[in-house]
């Protein structure tokens, strides 16, 4: 199932001084905690990890999610991580969105394949599945690893 784009559409900002108390207050729904983390902790790992860096996914001026992006150096995959929506802002296509954005800005900036990982009972996979993305028998600490050429 392919949604229509957004509108207004779905644009991915740096998380910065400006908006990180923001992108802090988004939270899931309830049924989904076991999947993302909260963006805190997403922003640490980006502060301290020296890999991650987060985005806000932006609606005209709301912030309606968040995502991170990295570089594995050692095959110059282009990773996609913490990727969440806003419990008030889901099921309006954003994150198939963000996604997509991502994988442009992958191919953009030279990348051969995006990656991802995920729990393996999260609903999301289907729409990873849709995008391209496929299992490859991987794993990155419990989690499903899945990948798409470009």
């Amino acid at each position: 199932m392919s949604l229509a784009p957004t509108d207004p559409p779905v644009t991915l900002t740096d998380v910065d001084e400006t908006n990180w108390r923001t992108a802090c207050a988004l939270n899931v729904h309830r049924d989904q905690i076991d999947f993302v983390a909260p963006v805190s902790y997403y922003l640490a790992l980006c502060a301290y990890g020296q890999d991650w860096q987060p985005l806000a996914i932006m609606v005209g001026d709301a912030i309606v999610g968040f995502v991170m992006w990295a570089v594995d150096d050692s095959d110059a995959s282009f990773w996609i991580g913490g990727l969440l929506v806003d419990a008030a802002y889901q099921r309006r296509g954003y994150g198939r969105a963000s996604v997509e954005q991502l994988i442009e800005m992958a191919a953009l900036r030279g990348y051969s394949e995006v990656a991802l990982s995920y729990q393996p009972t999260n609903p999301a996979r289907n729409l990873y599945e849709e995008l391209g993305f496929a299992e490859t028998g991987e794993m990155e600490d419990d989690e499903v690893v899945a990948r798409r050429r470009l």
